[in-house]
């Protein structure tokens, strides 16, 4: 009788994070995207740079000409508007699930469970490298402990999600990210895990990972000096929560600042905040510009929405044939389509200008 590997299938080796990125590798237009926008996403949440974080795209991405798409559209008002708003792309890959169902581009690109994930590593790279090369800078998800070796070199921005904020892996992976991480308050809504997180995540840390060449690695971190908080809302019992208003976003601060943290907060207008009603996300939105521009609102830092070349949401079809998806609507959670996006980014860009606490751009 075995006495390991009772329950594993098989195994499948992979190229190595080096190989990958040999394979694909980073053009000299995307590095200089992912550099500016790092910065500049490092320059908000220390308050040197008054513009706002704005994280814009799909729940997740499905389909490589689709996103591409969405980012031609969204990379012509990033540039319009980045006097006064940093403008960031979703491009999330990576899904985790509350039971079972879909895991993502990366993980299953055909979305008929065959699991390619060598596939999806490909599509992903290439994907975020056309990306930057739009001088869109690329915002994801960090689930999987070791998928940042393959295609961290080209993402801006990262977040740790409201299921894995507690989670000890993550928390050891964020120190040694070289983006800005943000973290999630709790399903629950609690800030305070969030804020644990990023005390946890700021200080060295050591943990098993892998290295370029894919052995496994002794990692050793100097940790993350730029962790935030993300609001995403909450639930109690079978009711969502929303935790936008400006009283969570002072609990949330005052929280930081009690951890003798750099208090920063950005505010997801989408999941819990809406209660996963796409409709309702420009209700948080309307409310966070208030705070941010009306009234001066020094810590929050950054907005998130979920938006797609058309609203609302689709189910995958149990043939798995995707030609009978419609083109540009969420096969996950519901996103506002992009003649509402448009409006929504053209509102802040206007109230940044109005608003007392003008931006400035580096």
């Amino acid at each position: 009788m075995p006495l390991e590997n009772v329950n594993i299938a098989s195994f499948t080796p992979l190229p190595t994070p080096g190989e990958i990125k040999a394979l694909l590798p980073t053009s000299e237009a995307a590095r200089e995207t992912v550099e500016k926008a790092r910065a500049g996403v490092r320059n908000i949440i220390r308050k040197t740079d008054l513009r706002l974080i704005v994280i814009a795209g799909p729940c997740s991405v499905h389909d490589a000409h689709q996103t591409l798409e969405y980012a031609e559209k969204l990379a012509v008002l990033a540039k319009k508007y980045e006097d006064r708003l940093l403008i960031l792309m979703r491009v999330y890959v990576d899904k985790p699930r509350t039971t079972v169902g879909w895991r993502g581009f990366m993980n299953d690109p055909e979305m008929n469970f065959t699991n390619d994930f060598l596939e999806g590593l490909k599509q992903t790279r290439d994907l975020m490298i056309k990306v930057n090369e739009l001088g869109l800078g690329v915002a994801t998800e960090m689930l999987d402990p070791f998928a940042p070796q393959f295609m961290s070199d080209l993402v801006a921005w990262g977040a740790i999600g409201a299921r894995t904020t507690e989670s000890q892996t993550h928390r050891t992976m964020a120190s040694g990210l070289s983006m800005a991480i943000g973290f999630k308050n709790s399903t629950e809504g609690n800030a305070q895990v969030a804020v644990d997180a990023i005390v946890a995540s700021s200080s060295p840390q050591v943990f098993l990972g892998i290295n370029s060449d894919g052995l496994a690695s002794v990692v050793q971190t100097n940790g993350n000096p730029d962790g935030h908080v993300i609001l995403r809302g909450g639930r109690s019992g079978k009711n969502y929560v929303t935790n936008f208003a400006a009283v969570n976003v002072l609990d949330a601060a005052d929280k930081m600042r009690s951890a003798k943290l750099n208090p920063a907060v950005m505010i997801d207008c989408s999941h819990a905040n809406s209660s996963y009603d796409h409709t309702k996300q420009s209700l948080a939105w309307n409310d966070a510009l208030e705070q941010k521009f009306n009234h001066e609102s020094h810590d929050l830092v950054g907005m998130m929405i979920e938006s797609n070349l058309r609203p609302g949401k689709q189910s995958i079809p149990s043939d798995h044939d995707k030609s009978k998806l419609e083109c540009g609507v969420s096969v996950t959670d519901a996103c506002v389509g992009w003649e509402e996006t448009q409006v929504m980014l053209e509102q802040a860009y206007n109230m940044a200008g109005k608003g007392k606490q003008l931006a400035v751009s580096n």
